[in-house]
Parts: structure tokens; C-alpha cells; sequence
């Protein structure tokens, strides 16, 4: 995606950069040369960002036009509430007083540019404020009564930078424009693609050959890729799309990403819609019972009815916290004791919850969908001597059952049939369907947003078509989006 720099004199601005062009804010207004270019990011630099003036109007069109600028208007009047700046900065308690503890005096002034700051001591708290308010170039103001808080924050032009600041100024600026270039891109894309990924995670939902597989794929249909981390939340407006590929969960990172991806007209995957319904199963199991899904005997459980349960459904039942994930959450219940113990200690962090019929199988069918097409199918085989397909084992670990790629050809009509209807409820997004196969019939159990799609197991039938078929799914939506602008 093409970059402009925007100041009211390009003189300004003193670094040559590829793919990067210098415009006045005057000419980027009214010259139908910039007002017609598509697909650009426009860095903000105007020395004023007051209501009306050239700055806030560079930003304001700039959202019309389909470009992407930073700061946007609505960070511009964020910046100007001292209770929203307080309210967005308040989890961030901790990390002020870590990084500020050294102070001696009782007011500091942190300089952040393009989300760093001279002294590395503050870097991440500089990374975090850019995060909440994404402009390359502001001030924050902190004040000390009995512990640090956040006063005020602003955007600051070019010319407010110290001489002492200027050479980490231009470095910082050259180092966010050039020292982190899309993955394996030789030349500039049309479009821009960040994968929100945990390297450190144990459990994510695609293994680093998968990975590999999904950046070659999208660039090979034209993306630009950058892989994110939770600390990148503030470069989220420099894409055009956002693929999730850890863990998702609402009150969780990875929703406030997909939130803000949304917000700023990015296509996401996972939406936000897709996690809210996919992570939370009393929502399930009221849609699919509405839409006459089959699903196990299931009840929605509340403090008034848990007596209910071993008569309505038997026991041994199946106990769930509706946001459990990977088998966390999830209890076999044996007997009316334990079926008061568990119910009694998740009712304290939600006030309903899910049981079902216990229905013993040797194996799930999983059955991975995407557009509303099932794109891969699979067994997902129990964990040995165990009744799910993940096990918990002493010291933390866990062991899973064998993973089977069946042919989608090769799987019951039944069991794509009813994989497909029930997906279709939730959307068009990127799901992993479970069901359990009994007596030629199939079960749902849950809708999973985020599915597992790990190089040489869910894509041993399709291989890199796969991962080029969800690629090509993220160009259609950019492109589709892009003509609802009026783009081309």
C-alpha cells in the first residue's frame, strides 16, 4: 500500500524513503491527483490538529477518500478528553509506574515517536501509549500524587522534536517505514495483510509449517504480510486485512484486535461477530436448537435447575463453561456430588451453564469450513484411555488423540450436510465444525471459530490449495470492500 507523508511544508521532512511519498497538506486537499489515488496510507504530520484546521481536515478526508490516515479524527478527539484518554490508558496502571519509578520529580514529559521514546526504559510504555493512540508523533504528560497518572497526551509536529531528539527521531521514523517490510515482499503489494500470531504459545491454532504455507499463499495472490503480536495493536490501521491465527477469546486480546480491525473497515477473520458466538456456548446451543440442529440432549443450566440435570439427561453428563477451549472448561459428571461441586464453582463466573447427554464415541468428526464450504475433513481420534481428544497430564502437559484426514469425497453425506447448516448460522468466516456420528446420525457439539489448520494434517487432502483458497477468500473481501467505496 502506497504511503504519503502529509505536512503543510514537505520541507519538513528530511528522509528519503522507498514507496513513501512527501505531500503539503494543501496539495493533498485539493490537488485531484492524491484525491483520486486509492489504497493509501496517509502519516499525518500538520502542525495543528484542531477542529477545522488544514490537519484535521487532511485526516477527516482522507477517511473519505478510502485512505487510511494516522491519527484518525476520532484519535484526534480522543487526545482532547482527559476521560477518555484516562479511561482507554487505565489498564495501563502498572506499566506507568514500572517505567516511571525512577523519577524524582512530580510531573514527566515522555516524547514518543512513532511508537518509541530515547530512553529504552520507556519504550514500552511509549509502544503501549501508540497502541491506544495511534499518531507517529506525540507528547504525554504524567503528574505524581502518591503513584504516577496520565494527564494529557497529544499529537506534536515535526518542528517540536528537540534538536537533542532529532537523530533518534529520523531513526525511529526510518526503522517503522523500512526495518519492517511485509514478509518475503519484493516489491510494493496492492494490498496488506497482518496475521496476529503468539510465537510463544503452545496451543495455537496452526503449527510454523501452516504458517509458512499462509504467508507464501497470500503473497502469491498479491498481499503484502506482516506478522503481529499483541503488542502491535497500533499498526492494525496500516492493513487492509487481519487473519487471526492464536487463540481467540472475548475478554481476551485477540477480540479487542478484531474490534478495532473491524472499526477501522479492515476484513477480519475472525470477526468479532464469529468470536462472541463461536467462544460462548449457550449461544450455540440456542441457536442450533432453534434451527432444529441436531445436537446431544442439552439443557441451559441455571442455580434454579441444576436438580433437573440427572434427570433430564442422566448421568454421566457433560458439564461446560460456555467459553470453554480446548477441552478446558469441559467436566464429565458422574454423580449428583460432583454434578453440585462443579456447577456450584462455575456459577461464579457465569451465571448460566451448558450440560449434555454424555454420547461416548471413539472419535469427533471435525469438519473445517470457509465461505460456506467445508475445505477440509477430519477424525479427531479420543486421547488414549480418555473420553475428549485433549488429556491433561501431571506437570501441566498434554497428550492428544491421532489426528485422521479423511477425504471430504470419503466422509458421510450426513456429516458434511449437517457441518454445513450449522456453520452457516454463525457466517461465512473460517470455522471448525465437531460432531459426534451415531447410529447414522450426526451430532453438533460446537461451532469453533479459529480452527486448527496445522501443515500436514487438516490440509493433507487440499496441501497448499488450502491455504490458497482461504487467501483468495481475504483478495475477493478486500476487493468487494473496495468497490463499496467507490475504489477500484
Amino acid at each position: 500500500m502506497p504511503t504519503l507523508i502529509v505536512l503543510e511544508d514537505p520541507t519538513d521532512w528530511e528522509l528519503d524513503l522507498p514507496d513513501t511519498q512527501v505531500v503539503s497538506a494543501r496539495a493533498y486537499l485539493t490537488d485531484p491527483l492524491w484525491s483520486d489515488r486509492k489504497q493509501t496510507k496517509v502519516f499525518n504530520l500538520c502542525h495543528s490538529f484542531r477542529y477545522q484546521s488544514l490537519g484535521y481536515y487532511v485526516s477527516l478526508l482522507a477517511a473519505a477518500r478510502g485512505h487510511r490516515p494516522i491519527p484518525s479524527v476520532s484519535t484526534m478527539q480522543d487526545m482532547k478528553s482527559l476521560t477518555i484518554v484516562r479511561s482507554l490508558a487505565g489498564d495501563l496502571g502498572s506499566l506507568i509506574e514500572k517505567s516511571l519509578q525512577g523519577i524524582k520529580s512530580s510531573e514527566f514529559t515522555l516524547s514518543i515517536y512513532f511508537g518509541r521514546n530515547v530512553a529504552k526504559s520507556h519504550d514500552a510504555l511509549a509502544r503501549a501509549l501508540y497502541n491506544l493512540f495511534p499518531a507517529p508523533l506525540m507528547r504525554a504528560q504524567f503528574t505524581y500524587d502518591e503513584g504516577w497518572s496520565l494527564e494529557s497526551i497529544r499529537a506534536i509536529p515535526t518542528d517540536e522534536v528537540p534538536a537533542a531528539h532529532k537523530t533518534f527521531f529520523l531513526d525511529a521514523a526510518r526503522d517503522y517505514f523500512t526495518g519492517k517490510r511485509p514478509s518475503g515482499s519484493r516489491k510494493a503489494a496492492r494490498f496488506q495483510l497482518a496475521i496476529l500470531h503468539d510465537p510463544d504459545s503452545t496451543e495455537a491454532p496452526s503449527n510454523p509449517r501452516a504458517m509458512k504455507k499462509f504467508v507464501k499463499a497470500a503473497e502469491q495472490v498479491g498481499f503484502g504480510v506482516r506478522m503481529l503480536t499483541k503488542e502491535d495493536y497500533g499498526r492494525i490501521v496500516e492493513h487492509d486485512a487481519l487473519f487471526i491465527r492464536t487463540t481467540t477469546s472475548v475478554n481476551h486480546y485477540t477480540y479487542r484486535f478484531a474490534r478495532r480491525a473491524a472499526n477501522e473497515g479492515l476484513v477480519v477473520i475472525d470477526s468479532p461477530e464469529d468470536i462472541l458466538r463461536c467462544t460462548n456456548k449457550v449461544y450455540q446451543a440456542e441457536l442450533l436448537q432453534r434451527h432444529g440442529i441436531a445436537i446431544p440432549s442439552t439443557m441451559v443450566v441455571h442455580k434454579g435447575n441444576v436438580d433437573r440435570v440427572p434427570r433430564e439427561l442422566g448421568l454421566p453428563c457433560v458439564l461446560k463453561q460456555p467459553d470453554s477451549a480446548f477441552s478446558h472448561g469441559v467436566i464429565k459428571v458422574e454423580t449428583e456430588a460432583e454434578l453440585l461441586e462443579h456447577t456450584t464453582r462455575l456459577f461464579a463466573s457465569s451465571e448460566l451453564l451448558v450440560a449434555q447427554r454424555f454420547l461416548p464415541t471413539a472419535f469427533d468428526w471435525r469438519v473445517g469450513m470457509f465461505d460456506r464450504r467445508p475445505i477440509y475433513c477430519c477424525r479427531y481420534h479420543m486421547a488414549k484411555k480418555h473420553w475428549q481428544i485433549a488429556k491433561s497430564e501431571e506437570g501441566g502437559k498434554r497428550s492428544y488423540g491421532r489426528v485422521e484426514w479423511i477425504a471430504r469425497a470419503d466422509a458421510p453425506a450426513f456429516v458434511l450436510d449437517t457441518a454445513v447448516r450449522a456453520a452457516n448460522l454463525i457466517g461465512d468466516g473460517l470455522y471448525g465444525v465437531d460432531l459426534k456420528e451415531i447410529d447414522g446420525r450426526a451430532y453438533v457439539i460446537e461451532i469453533n471459530d479459529n480452527p486448527n489448520i496445522d501443515g500436514g494434517l487438516e490440509d493433507q487432502e487440499l496441501d497448499d490449495e488450502l491455504y490458497l483458497r482461504i487467501m483468495q477468500g481475504f483478495l475477493r473481501r478486500v476487493q468487494d470492500r473496495q468497490l463499496q467505496r467507490g475504489g477500484a
